[in-house]
């Protein structure tokens, strides 16, 4: 292993410090207001067996992939791949543009939590809700191609910014590490105590009931299995190079498969310690409106957070408080994610270019900033999220995954090796089983993923946007991500070194974690 780009790199600093980063990575919006509809929408309870399924499968295997690739060749997403196989480096950089998509919009949704926090003191949006966010908040008009401001929008989105870009300048240990230790802590103890103050609430029990009612028949719909499958890889941050990247910053003798089982559960329990929060507080408003939980409308995403919930808390005993609460929970979950998904563009950068953690990290988020502004604080930002998401993360990023699984399982042969590196680390062993399921079941899977997202978009488009608009937002979006994949696989590295790097044998690994865990056994027994 290269001494010179062990001393380079930047570090965690310890094995706690990453655990922390990937689970504030991994718990984000999606958590809150995604996997409450999608289970429910799914089955119920009884989504919780895909849900397992999906888990066991897809999810842990290929966290465990991307923990092996970022930690045994140390570098962002696309020099990592190209170390293992010269061929797979338009993966990575199809992963860098997927993060850039991604985090220009994301901005968006932390800017309206941001500018919703604030008005929950207030309860601002009044007896109509919806009204209020669409036309008043957002001011969303007809699908277009305007540049018309918005300014409840445009302030914290600027506020979003500024606040991303300082963290970013400041690096891995002085940046990232320093917020995620402030902030998972509070955004855990804060909507802890949202969920068991709706737990008190008036049919919050209908809530629950409703959240996990079993629907057994569910189960024999290939479309729920899908789902679960699919949100899996949204919500584990997998497959689109944030773990490749984190896990490059982590220590050689760091246990990775147990480090990943601590994350993926992490994550788990804090989207079903969501489920019960949001469906407890749906079942006290369908109380409240003498229906049940099914008759509601929004019981997801935007719907969820900024009209049914805004909608909520004018009846909620307390609801002041609890909005100010729900709101800043929104704003931490999102904001660490942000930041996770925009070091996966700054680490890119500063392999490919040798610039410095601050410059990469001014750049990265002054171009990401800028076309967040121009194109989501506008009248037609509501339009484009909808369209750009739904796109980026249904194709875009399994196809990422779908691509990613073929050349390091088909085209370099190259997961056995991995095995053993993770192995030589590792307590949870990967062998036979996890190789399998990396070359047969996951791509399997993955395909039948993308072909229900993409071809619904190819024959019936989306929603009932205009053409001309999914093509903008959607289809020319997904080009330019494989376009600047290729291209960037062109460009030549200017940091010395890139093409030199001779990961450590795994045996030789495993007698230095062996010889390390000994030493550390007998400075405890002295003690």
């Amino acid at each position: 292993m290269s001494t010179a780009t062990e001393e380079r790199r930047e570090s965690w600093g310890g094995r706690t410090a990453f655990i922390v980063a990937a689970i504030s990575s991994a718990i984000g919006l999606g958590n809150i207001w995604r996997f409450p509809g999608v289970a429910y929408e799914n089955g119920g309870g009884a989504f919780l067996i895909p849900y397992a399924v999906a888990f066991l499968t897809a999810g842990l295997p290929i966290l465990f992939l991307d923990y092996a690739v970022g930690h045994r060749f140390r570098a962002s997403a696309p020099l990592s791949y190209r170390r293992l196989d010269r061929r797979l480096e338009p993966i990575g950089w199809w992963q860098v543009a997927c993060c850039f998509v991604i985090a220009i919009y994301y901005a968006v949704v932390i800017a309206w939590a941001l500018g919703y926090t604030a008005r929950a003191f207030t309860q601002a949006w009044g007896d109509d809700a919806t009204g209020y966010f669409v036309t008043e908040f957002v001011q969303a008009g007809a699908p277009g191609f305007n540049l018309d401001f918005v300014a409840p929008v445009l302030i914290p989105l600027a506020v979003v910014w500024t606040l991303t870009i300082a963290v970013l300048c400041l690096g891995i240990k002085r940046g990232l590490r320093v917020a995620n230790k402030v902030t998972l802590p509070v955004l855990v103890v804060v909507f802890t105590a949202i969920v068991a103050y709706s737990l008190t609430l008036d049919g919050a029990i209908q809530g629950v009931n409703a959240f996990f009612h079993p629907s057994w028949a569910a189960l024999g719909d290939p479309r729920v299995w899908i789902a679960a499958y699919g949100h899996i890889f949204f919500s584990f941050s997998i497959a689109f190079g944030i773990m490749v990247t984190y896990a490059s910053y982590v220590g050689r003798k760091a246990d990775l498969t147990g480090s990943g089982a601590v994350v993926a559960f992490g994550n788990c329990s804090f989207e079903i310690l969501a489920g019960i929060g949001v469906f407890a507080t749906l079942g006290f408003l369908a109380t409240q409106q003498s229906t049940t939980v099914a008759d509601l409308d929004g019981i997801q995403g935007v719907g969820l957070a900024f009209m049914t919930f805004p909608t909520l808390l004018t009846q909620m005993p307390g609801g002041t408080v609890v909005g100010v609460l729900f709101f800043f929970c929104l704003v931490v979950a999102g904001f660490t994610s942000l930041l996770s998904i925009l070091q996966v563009v700054s680490a890119a950068l500063q392999d490919k270019t040798g610039a410095s953690p601050a410059r990469a990290g001014f750049l990265v988020g002054l171009v990401a900033g800028i076309p967040s502004v121009l194109l989501f604080a506008t009248t037609n930002g509501l339009n484009a999220l909808d369209v750009m998401d739904a796109f980026i993360n249904n194709i875009g990023v399994v196809t990422s995954a779908i691509l990613m699984l073929i050349g390091i399982a088909w085209l370099s042969g190259k997961t056995s090796v991995l095995s053993r590196h993770l192995n030589a680390v590792s307590s949870i062993k990967t062998g036979r089983l996890w190789r399998a399921l990396l070359r047969f079941i996951a791509p399997i899977i993955l395909v039948a993923v993308l072909i229900s997202g993409a071809g619904v978009y190819v024959t019936d488009g989306y929603g009932e946007y205009p053409m001309r608009f999914q093509v903008l937002y959607g289809w020319l979006v997904i080009a330019l991500v494989a376009v600047f994949a290729v291209g960037m696989s062109f460009r030549r590295y200017q940091r010395p070194l890139a093409d030199e790097y001779t990961p450590v044998n795994p045996d030789a690994l495993a007698a230095e974690v062996e010889k390390h865990r000994e030493e550390m056994s007998a400075g405890r027994s002295e003690s």
